[in-house]
């Protein structure tokens, strides 16, 4: 059987620059790409939730598909599918992420529909009901994962009282009194001009710069409530032990605080590191604590990088009685790494 040729990629031409509101738009033209995705970032996650407004930016994406003033309820999503595409939206501690993944000959299309999906959302009271009880359901249901009680622990150890120790989802009595009068006021203060990216990477219409500088985001007024976030990030370091129910192993969690995320070049330092320690069969930990000494049962690595400063988390999972033996091995190797320099066949790696 004949090998078929790998297709060429080549390295993108990226194009970036600012609406007269401060809306910074990036394409990057991939033109062998067979889809087209376009994402809209805003500055407006849960750090930018002041007290008795924690859930709000969560709840607030969640409204956002519930319809708006060019786009009915249902509209967006069963439009998107009709041309072949894909659609989400995650809300993080920094940012709300909207977007979509269509054929490249509809990407003006797609653009058009995903600015007035979120841009010009309507909050009727009885969707807003609705949607009120989904969000509370969520958390609910993490409130009952002993997995994401894990972390959520983890970050409130970390950071304390700052809001990227504290549940993006947010409280369930606050989430209660939030109102959809005090939900547009959030969306006109951080959905602005100056808060947005608008992304673009793979096939895209010649006219693409042209068709986001009339677009209606150049409409969306640039001004936003600053950061609100009066905490400095700190973090906090401390040996704590918790008990679960229903969880099948035990966890081991250890985590280092990270520069700022416009650190690029520190990140991918901390990014190369995590794989060295535990990627694959032949970086140090998995080599030594599951296929030598065969101690646990899997092990984790992860940069978790963000605005103000972020995590570097290594999560291991294994037996209770090997955890003071998986503590000891680890903090060997850690030790050894700053004596012995790293081989050049794992930097290659």
């Amino acid at each position: 059987m004949r090998k078929q040729p790998m297709m060429e990629f080549l390295e993108p031409n990226i194009e970036i620059w600012k609406l007269k509101n401060n809306s910074v738009c990036v394409v990057a033209h991939m033109p062998q790409a067979s889809l087209t995705s376009i994402n809209l970032w805003i500055r407006a996650g849960s750090s930018q939730e002041k007290k008795g407004e924690e859930g709000m930016a969560h709840f607030l994406e969640h409204m956002v598909f519930k319809g708006g003033k060019h786009i009915k309820e249902g509209e967006f999503d069963k439009k998107i599918e009709e041309i072949g595409g894909t659609s989400n939206a995650a809300t993080g501690f920094d940012d709300v992420q909207y977007y979509v993944q269509v054929p490249h000959e509809f990407v003006e299309q797609a653009i058009k529909l995903l600015l007035d999906l979120v841009l010009e959302p309507l909050f009727e009271e009885h969707a807003f009901n609705i949607e009120k009880e989904v969000v509370l359901e969520e958390i609910a249901q993490i409130n009952d994962s002993p997995e994401d009680q894990i972390y959520q622990n983890l970050f409130k150890l970390c950071w304390r009282e700052h809001p990227y120790g504290k549940s993006i989802l947010g409280i369930k009595n606050t989430l209660k009194k939030i109102t959809p009068e005090k939900m547009q006021s959030f969306h006109k203060n951080f959905y602005t001009g100056e808060n947005i990216v608008m992304s673009i990477a793979g096939k895209v219409p010649e006219e693409i710069k042209n068709i986001l500088d009339i677009s209606i985001l150049k409409d969306i007024k640039s001004y936003s409530i600053k950061n609100r976030n009066k905490e400095i990030l700190v973090f906090n370091k401390k040996f704590h032990e918790i008990q679960l129910n229903r969880i099948e192993i035990a966890r081991f969690i250890m985590a280092w605080p990270l520069p700022p995320s416009r650190n690029h070049e520190i990140l991918m330092g901390y990014d190369i590191a995590s794989t060295i320690l535990a990627e694959g069969r032949n970086s140090k930990l998995i080599k030594r604590l599951r296929e030598e000494l065969q101690i646990i049962e899997s092990i984790e690595m992860e940069v978790n990088d963000l605005e103000e400063g972020g995590l570097l988390i290594l999560e291991v999972c294994c037996s209770p009685n090997n955890i003071l033996l998986v503590e000891n091995e680890i903090n060997n190797i850690l030790k050894c790494l700053l004596t012995k320099p790293i081989k050049e066949k794992e930097i290659k790696r």
